[in-house]
């Protein structure tokens, strides 16, 4: 079996706060595979940047540290790594593109300066090559007169400009790895369909394998070979894009699609979650969706739940599927539970067929 190119085990983080230990990220694990696109989705407050930001030992100190678990990139672990070997992995063999572009670029710096040191510090071209390199890279991210964006500070950029100045900068050494962080979010959506197409472009040319963190559903569609959903700290289901857009089994992931607008639903509310993610020092002690869940029962309250497969390529972190709870509600496959693949999954679905085919192609 081919080893992946990332391979996370029980990733743990957590942070020192005046109200206790909050564990951001509590027993993470999933892989990639080189050239392959992971999607991580959930809310705000999930633990999904925060994942990211652990992976390259980015971490917020001192009051934040990773409690344990082994972080796997092409066979060695990242955690044995000191800082400054860490600093030679960031941005050559693992690039991130942050999701606030605002504080990501040195504001006393020309775009072309900070470019050019992305590459030159790697040693991945000379001077002259890498001022060639990251004009051509401005272009290929759709910004207009390069040769005078490079010349340009920070705050002379529209907040769309600046976004796509720091992709051309997660490309600028051809990683092995992207993790885009909500890569998209500040752009116009003409502008994010040509960034999607480059980065899918890039990964068919390089090999290249992205770590998608985003909100949006359709960028998953359209994006992903492989989705997990993140709920307070942990991940509670993972599966390919195919089967679980076509088969969402977690009451929470089942409530993100039908929380989506589509044509069927004009003129009716939209579905909500009740309540919000909990505080990440106050977890609940069982079941983390329980307060929120519609199919809960007391079980959820006390137990919880294990992380079981339920068919090929998909798992998940529900008592319902949990053949080992005796009082589970009646199995899945013979009643839904209340929150079930809503329509908006099913008319999201035939888009997966279409843009799965294209990724792999």
């Amino acid at each position: 079996m081919t080893t992946p190119l990332l391979q996370v085990e029980n990733l743990r983080t957590y942070f020192h706060t005046p109200y206790g230990i909050a564990r951001a990220v509590d027993g993470v694990s999933f892989t990639v595979q080189a050239g392959e696109t992971v999607a991580i989705v959930g809310e705000s407050g999930c633990g999904k940047s925060m994942t990211a930001l652990s992976l390259l030992q980015l971490v917020p100190e001192p009051a934040g540290y990773i409690e344990g678990g082994r972080i796997l990139f092409e066979g060695k672990d990242l955690l044995d790594r000191t800082w400054n070997q860490m600093r030679e992995v960031r941005g050559r063999d693992i690039a991130m593109i942050f999701q606030e572009p605002m504080t990501s670029l040195n504001a006393v710096f020309t775009i072309g300066s900070q470019l050019v040191e992305a590459m030159t510090l790697h040693g991945t071209a000379t001077r002259a090559e890498a001022e060639k390199r990251a004009i051509t890279l401005l272009e290929r991210v759709k910004l207009p007169q390069p040769q005078q964006v490079m010349r340009q500070y920070p705050h002379e950029l529209s907040g769309g400009m600046r976004q796509r100045v720091m992709i051309a900068m997660a490309l600028a050494n051809r990683p092995k790895l992207l993790i885009a962080d909500e890569p998209t979010t500040a752009l116009d959506v003409t502008v994010q369909a040509q960034i999607l197409d480059l980065l899918r472009e890039l990964q068919q040319e390089t090999g290249m394998a992205v770590l998608l963190i985003t909100h949006d559903l359709g960028i998953v569609a359209r994006m992903a070979n492989h989705v997990a959903v993140m709920y307070a700290g942990q991940i509670v289901e993972n599966a390919t894009t195919q089967r679980l857009f076509r088969n969402p089994q977690h009451p929470y992931t089942q409530g993100l699609f039908a929380s989506l607008p589509t044509r069927n639903q004009r003129g009716r509310d939209l579905a909500t979650l009740e309540g919000t993610v909990p505080q990440p020092n106050n977890w609940p002690q069982a079941c983390r969706f329980e307060p929120r869940c519609r199919s809960r029962w007391q079980t959820c309250a006390e137990v919880a739940p294990r992380f079981l497969t339920t068919e090929t390529d998909h798992q998940v972190r529900c008592h319902l599927y949990d053949p080992e709870i005796s009082d589970r509600p009646q199995t899945p496959q013979q009643e839904k539970p209340a929150t079930t693949t809503s329509d908006t999954a099913k008319n999201v679905a035939p888009i997966v067929s279409q843009s799965h085919s294209e990724v792999q192609s």
